[in-house]
């Protein structure tokens, strides 16, 4: 079977395709490497190109046979959307588009499709279920609800099957330590504490302590990455076998606060990590923790790097490799 991976030179894009490849799947990845890496593409079939361009599209799905799409091309960048909505509708959306429709018209009927717990918005229930009301509040989420809804369209009137994959806090690395985070700029929350504690960064700052939680601070659930793509391929293999389209909830359905990740990072790492404190920032909730029980019913699914300090240790495998580069320096 062949996998056309778009945004396959990112953080989950690439990670996906070394599993895919492992797997003995054909991979062709298309990437404008505006945010990824051409080194960080270790299987497969390179092609540069942005999935806006729609003769780049017909070529790669006229001149091979596709069996499915997975696409990681996103903008993913909330406080950015907010200040230039413009730049994620068009690529988010309306690009999206663009391929949905080089999709239909080369009759390739199998799409998983990477969205985000951001189109939930503010929680009204934790753990957050697939049916909690949609309400997202910046253009990020409300770009990546859209396409969710054209889905499900595209379904109805194309044929068109997709499984939508709603992520909570994607994080850590390749297990091989091959591949790791190389965000520029960074705004994650591990990366930045590990970059503080291998020196960096100066330190990491912690925004809000006063928080209804715990310990005062701001509650997340993180996922691996290599569980991710784990859910992709099952995903995938749901629709090659007749399965209807669907949406997930991907999370480890634990939640962890920022100073429990941060004293978690000193024991793995066994480095001090300077840390300042600052005001709340605005939209952050409390609490976003998924109930990721339909993944594993349906589709099979069973992360099995669930625990923080193992996500932690990989990440910082990545962090620490002498031969790895270090954020923002494209391959």
């Amino acid at each position: 079977m062949h996998v056309l991976v778009v945004g396959g030179a990112g953080y989950i894009g690439s990670h996906m395709v070394k599993l895919l490849s492992q797997r003995g799947f054909n991979v062709t990845v298309l990437d404008n490497l505006s945010a990824g890496h051409r080194d960080a593409v270790v299987g497969g079939r390179f092609v540069l190109g942005d999935l806006g361009e729609r003769d780049v599209l017909d070529e790669l799905l006229e001149t091979q046979r596709v069996d499915g799409v997975m696409h990681f091309a996103s903008h993913i960048q909330v406080g950015e959307s907010v200040r230039e909505p413009a730049k994620y509708y068009l690529n988010n959306v309306f690009k999206t588009q663009y391929l949905l429709d080089a999709m239909v018209a080369h009759r390739v009927r199998s799409f998983v499709f990477s969205s985000t717990a951001a189109i939930f918005g503010e929680p009204v229930r934790v753990p957050m279920a697939e049916d909690h009301p949609k309400n997202p509040i910046n253009p990020y989420g409300r770009g990546k609800w859209m396409v969710e809804q054209m889905l499900q369209d595209y379904d109805v009137a194309y044929g068109l099957k997709s499984v939508c994959l709603r992520y909570f806090n994607a994080a850590g690395a390749d297990p091989d330590g091959e591949l790791g985070e190389r965000h520029e700029p960074e705004t994650h929350l591990i990366p930045l504490v590990l970059q503080a504690a291998a020196g960096r960064r100066p330190g990491v700052t912690v925004f809000g302590t006063d928080y209804d939680t715990p310990d005062g601070t701001c509650i997340r659930d993180y996922i691996h990455v290599a569980d991710l793509c784990e859910a992709h391929l099952l995903a995938l293999q749901r629709l090659w076998a007749g399965g209807d389209g669907a949406a997930y909830n991907l999370g480890n359905g634990n939640g962890f606060s920022v100073r429990e990740v941060i004293e978690t990072a000193h024991a793995v790492t066994g480095r001090a990590i300077p840390v300042q404190y600052g005001a709340r920032r605005p939209g952050d909730p409390a609490r976003l923790v998924a109930d990721a029980r339909r993944a594993r019913a349906e589709l099979g699914w069973a992360p099995r790097h669930a625990e923080l300090a193992t996500i932690i240790a990989h990440a910082w495998r990545w962090e620490t490799r002498p031969s790895s580069p270090h954020p923002g320096e494209n391959g």
